[in-house]
């Protein structure tokens, strides 16, 4: 994934800057800070925070749950010896057998199984990003029908790039209020491909009923509207909470035109987009 640069007057800051230019929210985010603001005389401080900054890859599931269970199977386990097989009927100059089943009192280190009889680690090579959209357009074709509805998902690949886009009538249940509904059905569709699959380079992106695109195109008419307000008064406007991405397309749209800058406010999920009047 690629890295974006953004500065700031402190690493919170220039954080903040970085998922708005990125359009992710900062659990799904990693940083690096580059540089830090460094204090001077009178409690000044001098020079800029600055960080980089990427969508972080989806990590694995862990198999651990599944290897705990298979070693917990009664099958797998020696009994424990009775009165009567635990006293042997002669002596044997033969010393005994050590078990080689895990006992009860066996540590988790004592358990694992050897190196070349664990199962693979997903992620341990490369998963090619065609096989994870392709798994994501199973996943979301087999979720329309079960709602119902009548949709099919198409699959838009750029690099480790992927955007699955369902087409159909009548599914704005999938979509929710401001896209609530649409945000977490790409959060199970992740799951259900990336996570699955043990991806950890690609970047999936669900858009349902084209809304992602109705949405942009009502942001952005909607922050002219705005920027027109701000030049007439000379006035900074405070817009309501959005989500990153949707501060993205606010924060595109005002670096398009002129007279005018933009700046995120507050913590999330109440932070908010600030026009203000550039300084001539």
């Amino acid at each position: 994934m690629e890295w974006v640069q953004t500065t700031g007057r402190s690493v919170a800051e220039a954080k903040e800057a970085a998922l708005d230019q990125l359009g992710v929210a900062e659990d799904d985010a990693e940083f690096e800070v580059l540089d830090e603001p460094r204090a001077g005389l009178f409690g000044r401080v001098r020079g800029e925070a600055r960080v980089r900054a990427r969508v972080r890859p989806t990590a694995p599931r862990a198999k651990n749950e599944r290897r705990d269970r298979k070693k917990a199977d009664p099958a797998t386990v020696s009994a424990e010896p009775t009165e009567s097989t635990a006293r042997p009927t002669h002596e044997s100059t033969t010393p005994p057998r050590r078990s080689t089943s895990p006992s009860r009192s066996s540590s988790p280190r004592d358990q694992r199984e050897p190196r070349d009889q664990r199962e693979p680690r997903p992620g341990s090579d490369p998963v090619d990003p065609k096989a994870v959209g392709e798994q994501a357009v199973t996943f979301l074709d087999g979720l329309v029908t079960a709602f119902g509805l009548v949709g099919t998902s198409s699959l838009q690949q750029d690099g480790d790039d992927l955007e699955i886009t369902v087409d159909g009538q009548d599914l704005g249940i999938l979509v929710g209020p401001r896209g609530a509904t649409l945000l977490a059905i790409q959060d199970v569709t992740r799951v259900a491909s990336q996570r699955r699959l043990g991806d950890h380079s690609t970047h999936l992106r669900v858009d349902i009923a084209g809304y992602r695109a109705k949405r942009r195109e009502a942001l952005t008419r909607f922050t002219e509207k705005v920027v027109d307000e701000v030049k007439a008064t000379g006035t900074a406007r405070s817009l309501e909470a959005m989500p990153s991405a949707d501060r993205k397309v606010v924060h595109d749209a005002v670096g398009a035109l002129t007279g005018v800058s933009s700046r995120s406010d507050g913590e999330e999920p109440n932070r908010r987009v600030v026009i203000v009047p550039s300084v001539d």
